[in-house]
């Protein structure tokens, strides 16, 4: 039986305040404990402005897609993605703060979305995440083709032939 990664909350809240804790006392220590309040004020503030941000921007191009036509999916990941950036960020803390950040950054933002898209794919199935984000692109390599014919009984038959290839996101 597999374990859900829920059971393991109990541990990882613990280990982020022990991080937290220790990232704030490295950070006091560098700069001074007054710095380091005003930097983690700053994370924090720059956080919920963002959330606002984030939120009604993922909403517009949402609407954009949908009125497009276009399937929406690519929007809603890149959007949940902004808006867990700014989450992390808001909450007090550098760990946090340096992973929002991450988030926000376009590198960081492409490698979640990614994510969040083979999440949902994972979860939903191919045909719902199809209708999400469209069609799949697929690359074909074009090698020798397998020309070989399987008579079961006495109809003649076209030989198939094998695509190979893969598929690119």
């Amino acid at each position: 039986m597999r374990r859900s990664r829920m059971a393991y909350l109990p541990f990882v809240f613990p280990l982020l305040a022990i991080a937290e804790i220790s990232a704030f006392v490295a950070v006091a220590h560098l700069i001074g404990a007054g710095w380091a309040f005003l930097l983690l004020a700053g994370f924090t503030l720059a956080g919920f402005a963002l959330l606002r941000q984030e939120g009604i921007r993922g909403w517009r191009h949402f609407q954009q897609a949908a009125a497009a036509g276009r399937p929406p999916g690519a929007e809603v990941a890149n959007s949940l993605v902004g808006l867990g950036g700014a989450l992390l960020l808001a909450l007090p803390g550098f760990v946090t703060g340096l992973a929002g950040l991450a988030l926000l950054l376009p590198p960081g933002r492409i490698v979640a979305r990614r994510g969040v898209e083979r999440f949902a794919e994972r979860r939903l199935g191919g045909g719902v995440t199809g209708d999400l984000f469209g069609p799949r692109k697929v690359r074909v390599h074009v090698e020798d083709t397998v020309d070989s014919t399987v008579v079961t009984d006495d109809v003649p038959r076209q030989p198939a032939a094998a695509i190979e290839g893969e598929i690119v996101r």
